[in-house]
């Protein structure tokens, strides 16, 4: 594109265009001006362009992600739910050790303690993100305020109230 003055005959071929609803960046294309000098004459004309396509585009991109999200939310309702169901199934532990690195197994009738805490904390990690994508995309209302404050406020008491971590 140049970078000199725009002439007069290009001055009124943008006005011409724009004349016959083509849009900025055809005007610029046909032109052979940027966009942003096409605006420029455009708004010293007094003329604008129709946002119809641009306001369209836009809301199709914010409905493309909201239903992202809400694929997302489903996802991590359905992994909490897997998460939730290993608690209390049998299941097998393993480890390697000693000094010959040996291998040793055992079937247990659900996880010992300390995998079902880790269990619950990535299941109540899964739920809360769900919980946030729902949020998100909410409609702001007294109540679902009332219910997010709700929800820190938990998130709070539960990790003040949380014995401390040994290092485990």
């Amino acid at each position: 594109m140049h970078s000199k003055p725009l002439t007069d005959a290009e001055v009124e071929q943008i006005r011409v265009l724009h004349g016959q609803g083509m849009s900025r960046n055809e005007i610029a294309a046909q032109v052979g001006r940027s966009v942003g000098s096409v605006t420029n004459v455009a708004s010293r004309l007094g003329l604008s362009f129709d946002r119809t396509a641009t306001k369209a585009a836009t809301a199709a991109k914010v409905a493309d992600a909201r239903s992202k999200r809400a694929e997302e939310m489903n996802a991590l309702l359905d992994d909490a739910r897997r998460l939730r169901l290993q608690l209390f199934e049998p299941c097998l532990v393993h480890s390697f050790g000693g000094k010959d690195n040996t291998y040793a197994e055992a079937h247990l009738q659900q996880p010992p303690f300390a995998d079902q805490a880790k269990i619950m904390q990535a299941y109540n990690l899964a739920m809360s993100n769900s919980l946030r994508l729902d949020q998100h995309d909410g409609d702001g209302s007294v109540e679902q305020m009332g219910s997010l404050l709700g929800s820190m406020l938990d998130t709070l008491v539960e990790r003040h109230a949380a014995p401390a971590d040994d290092g485990d």
